[in-house]
């Protein structure tokens, strides 16, 4: 079991722990921060992420092992100083790639996910992309590999970076004191997700604020600037699967429809938001635009229903640290099997809570590749009783299809008078 997924078997259940604390602390405060379509939605989009890690299914453009190896120019020999380099390298390439993430067109569809909660709380943290395939990251880390920082380091920092950043999504923590000076906090990261003008690609940083003080992308929280959160194109839609892709069909809708050859490519490199004349002139979009009037996206779904999301979410959750614990004896294309069975179910239970017609046809499609993985296996799941899963399977299906069905209009057969 690799490193990675070690950690996952700690910083998942600390991090659900978490969310609790904050969702019984903002009740007794009386703060309204969590809705549970968007939390399962948060939380859904965790285990798309966390599943594409572990498959390590991403490709990077140049590798930091190759960087150590080809432009070492010395070595330090200090343990400490060596973890020290390795923080401040980590962090500042962080700062330079979610920067970008935010300013180019192409790669603001790798963040958009992140952004798309109109809540902000602990939850919304782990609204990580699955389009990052390709990684660049290792491009701003020349000063590790030039020290011969290896990379072993930052196999083993890389997590616990990441896992860094979570704590401060959340507006129960106030203001810090002498930490705003020098790190990122609630107060930061809140001017981070807002979607005020005062607000709008500041605050990059994932450690260290001193990056945005540095490179004048900071901006304190202002007492007379009420956060408002989300993206100005509205996500309108609880599937994480479809968020994470949203951004670039736009882009390529708009790609496709404009008739200058030369804005067909530039639009995918140009800033975020920016459009060819004649597309925005005939397909103009819908942005929100005051802030401080935004409707948040909601489908008015009932308690039975969001019951069943949930128990769905657990079971999806259940599925994928099973897929861990047996990720080395299966072949590598079950794991693929496995990941792609979980990625159904999220895709079909996620979009009941937005009442699609989807929902059920993805249904249908996880009951039939769950069948033909327990056929494959000769009736048995991964080495779990195939009896109980095809059970699940069964209720599931069924109770995906009443949901579905009670959304339909009742069909009324009407006579049109000539």
């Amino acid at each position: 079991m690799s490193y990675y997924i070690k950690t996952l078997f700690y910083a998942i259940p600390t991090f659900a722990l978490l969310i609790l604390i904050e969702a019984i602390a903002a009740k007794i405060k009386g703060l309204k921060i969590n809705r549970s379509a968007d939390v399962i939605s948060s939380l859904s989009s965790g285990i798309t992420n966390t599943i594409r890690d572990a498959i390590k299914f991403t490709f990077a453009i140049v590798t930091y092992s190759w960087l150590v190896d080809n432009i070492a120019i010395y070595k330090l020999d200090s343990y400490w100083l060596v973890l020290f380099i390795a923080f401040l390298v980590q962090d500042f390439s962080g700062y330079w790639v979610h920067r970008l993430n935010h300013r180019a067109n192409i790669l603001w569809n790798r963040h958009f996910i992140h952004h798309s909660s109109e809540d902000f709380n602990l939850s919304c943290a782990l609204r990580q992309s699955i389009s990052n395939t390709i990684k660049f990251s290792a491009i701003f880390m020349i000063p590790g590999a030039l020290l011969g920082v290896p990379a072993s380091i930052f196999a083993v920092l890389g997590p616990i970076h990441l896992f860094m950043q979570l704590w401060y999504h959340t507006q129960l923590i106030g203001d810090l004191g002498l930490l705003e000076y020098v790190f990122v906090t609630p107060s930061h990261h809140r001017v981070h997700h807002a979607i005020n003008d005062e607000y709008l690609d500041k605050n990059y940083g994932q450690i260290l604020i001193v990056w945005d003080k540095i490179f004048g992308t900071f901006q304190s929280e202002l007492k007379s600037v009420p956060s408002v959160y989300g993206t100005l194109n509205q996500a309108n839609t609880w599937n994480p699967i479809l968020i994470n892709y949203k951004y670039f069909l736009h882009l390529f809708r708009d790609a496709w429809r404009t008739k200058n050859l030369i804005d067909k490519i530039k639009i995918w490199f140009m800033p975020t938001g920016w459009r060819p004349a004649d597309v925005s002139k005939d397909y103009p979009i819908k942005k929100l635009s005051s802030v401080q009037n935004q409707k948040k996206y909601d489908r008015d779904n009932s308690f039975f229903l969001i019951l069943f999301c949930w128990i769905q979410l657990i079971f999806a959750l259940g599925f994928m640290f099973h897929m861990f614990l047996v990720l080395h004896q299966n072949d590598i294309s079950y794991n693929y099997f496995y990941a792609i069975f979980i990625f159904i179910s999220i895709f079909a239970y996620t979009s009941l809570l937005d009442k699609s017609t989807y929902a059920f046809f993805a249904e249908v499609i996880r009951f039939i590749f769950g069948l033909w993985i327990l056929q494959s296996q000769n009736f048995s799941w991964f080495n779990i009783n195939g009896i109980s899963i095809f059970l699940f399977l069964i209720i599931s299906m069924f109770a995906s299809a009443y949901f579905h069905f009670q959304f339909q209009k009742p069909f009324k057969l009407s006579l049109v008078k000539k």
